[in-house]
């Protein structure tokens, strides 16, 4: 499906990336950015909803009415464009948000969590713009996973591919201009560190393994649990001790980081390892420790044959954790890192290549 419109020198394209304490926005007007604003929400508010999904209408009247006091002209956005949450497994690309899409982040199909807010808010603002369209771009459920990649040791349990889709891309075709090759030609490890923690097995252009951080794979994180024993947790499942929402949410955004010191935020955690907190440091450096080892695994998947490992996302900032992660595993590949992860401008380039007909939209 193809949506090019008339060029215009007023094209603007409206970005949305929910977090859990704020939602992001930015406007673009073709390449331009004009407008850049992070939208703090208090914890009080926030606890009021169920879950993330019931969050949509209180998120978007704080964007629109961000939008009306900084005279942005609803008129001219013709995109507005978000991370893609967790859908069903789709190909790489972008989605208009259709009634389908709607359906099944509403309906938590593939799990709630506050990615799934981006399409939602989305597709609530178009109806005040009367020239857009609502779109989510490289979706946490990219599946190209290899068959052999989704077999457990139970049948009636497959692994699934849920990660950083739309900053791994991102970041591996970026590293792949860098050397003037194409990014189908290489073979990589990308390991995003972010509030979950995600690492791929780029194989020619293919992200054919990776673990599932969302729910309980790879890492800990700042808020995942990571990997886990499974006869404790199914013991801990049985204790008395919490209800199976109760349990879903410890190991989904209570878990890692959090669980051990309080915040949500890794950057925190370099901070007190900085300031010599031995506590902070042993379980940063634990962090680091299974990072390392699950890039280690990615090498397995690539039967040795890796072209370089990137690191990327907010806490590749700590200089401290990254080292400790190269420690490890710099005599595999080079290592590349690209501190920070920008969803905003990354999903604007998507928008334009949507206004340009240069990006086919494609049918969920």
């Amino acid at each position: 499906m193809n949506y090019k419109i008339e060029y215009s020198d007023k094209n603007l394209i409206l970005v949305i990336n929910p977090r859990f304490p704020f939602t992001k926005i930015g406007v673009y007007n073709n390449k331009n950015l004009v407008f850049l604003k992070k939208i703090k929400h208090a914890n009080e508010d926030l606890q009021k909803f169920l879950k993330f999904e019931d969050q949509t209408e209180y998120r978007k009247e704080n964007i629109l009415k961000e939008l009306k006091g900084n005279d942005i002209d609803f008129e001219n956005i013709k995109v507005v464009i978000s991370r893609g949450g967790l859908i069903n497994p789709v190909k790489s690309g972008v989605y208009l948000v259709d009634d389908k899409v709607k359906q099944d982040l509403e309906n938590s199909v593939q799990g709630s969590d506050v990615v799934n807010l981006g399409g939602l808010i989305s597709e609530s603002l178009v109806k005040h713009f009367p020239n857009a369209h609502a779109f989510v771009a490289d979706p946490v459920t990219v599946d190209e996973y290899d068959d052999i990649a989704k077999v457990t040791g139970l049948p009636e349990i497959k692994r699934r591919s849920i990660f950083h889709a739309l900053n791994q891309k991102y970041v591996a075709r970026k590293y792949a201009k860098s050397i003037n090759k194409e990014y189908n030609d290489l073979n990589l490890i990308v390991a995003h560190l972010g509030t979950g923690i995600t690492i791929g097995a780029h194989k020619k252009g293919q992200v054919v393994d990776s673990n599932m951080g969302y729910d309980g794979d790879g890492p800990f994180s700042p808020i995942r649990a990571g990997s886990i024993p499974t006869g404790d947790l199914i013991r801990l499942c049985f204790s008395g001790k919490y209800t199976k929402e109760e349990l879903l949410k410890k190991v989904s955004v209570e878990g890692g980081l959090y669980a051990y010191f309080g915040t949500y935020s890794g950057l925190e955690i370099d901070q007190k390892v900085t300031e010599g907190d031995k506590d902070a440091s042993f379980i940063f450096e634990a962090m680091a420790y299974q990072v390392a080892k699950t890039i280690g695994s990615m090498y397995a998947v690539l039967a040795g044959n890796v072209d370089a490992i990137i690191v990327t996302g907010p806490i590749a900032n700590s200089s401290w954790l990254v080292r400790k992660v190269l420690e490890r595993v710099e005599n595999i590949a080079p290592v590349i890192v690209y501190p920070g992860s920008d969803d905003i401008k990354t999903l604007a380039l998507k928008g334009l290549e949507v206004i340009y007909g240069e990006e086919d939209v494609l049918d969920y």
